[in-house]
């Protein structure tokens, strides 16, 4: 048993090794678009499929928060699951789920941060549809090939995709990523003086 606890902190440090080798463009250049949208006067919507949804949250909590040091309230909402009833896949519209949401709430100049296992999560990819209609930049972060929601993407968008086709793998590093861009945004935004 401890064998098999031990691979598995192996696997998961050989994952975060390989995303540390190719996300950090990506990272930066997603935090530095983030950023400029806040400066702009624009909000972060943040979405995600079922089984990292709970990221979107997160991501949404600590900018409209704090992340470690104390700062101004940054405006960002993370769309709610709570409409499944009517957007589920069983009456073929959840890929509405979100993109009703978008319609509703988002303008021109707001940013879509998209959480996705493998990118073909129907929800989140009527999200990055409806936020493309809405000139809405977009930040993705997927694993696998990326799925359907990396052909939506445009030149102006940010891809974060983990070098990962396990689930797990990529929402440990999901999880990772957003800290990284929490604490990225935070220093542009509000740079400290070093002691």
């Amino acid at each position: 048993m401890q064998e098999s606890i031990k691979s598995i902190f192996t696997e998961s440090i050989q994952a975060q090794i390989a995303a540390g080798e190719v996300l950090p463009k990506a990272l930066e250049t997603a935090a530095m678009t983030m950023a400029q949208s806040l400066i702009n006067g624009n909000k972060i919507i943040c979405c995600g499929a079922p089984s990292n949804h709970m990221l979107a949250h997160h991501f949404a909590t600590i900018l409209s928060n704090f992340y470690e040091t104390e700062r101004p309230c940054l405006p960002a909402i993370a769309l709610t699951n709570e409409q499944y009833n009517l957007a589920s896949p069983e009456n073929g519209k959840a890929r509405e789920r979100f993109a009703k949401q978008i319609r509703a709430f988002a303008q021109q100049g707001d940013l879509l941060v998209a959480y996705a296992i493998n990118g073909q999560e129907k929800a989140v990819i009527g999200a990055v549809e409806a936020a493309l209609t809405r000139d809405m930049k977009v930040i993705a972060l997927v694993g696998d090939d990326g799925g359907e929601i990396t052909g939506l993407l445009g030149p102006q968008d940010v891809e974060i995709r983990i070098p990962s086709k396990r689930p797990s793998r990529i929402i440990e590093s999901q999880v990772f990523n957003t800290h990284c861009l929490s604490e990225l945004i935070d220093a542009i935004l509000f740079p400290q003086d070093e002691v």
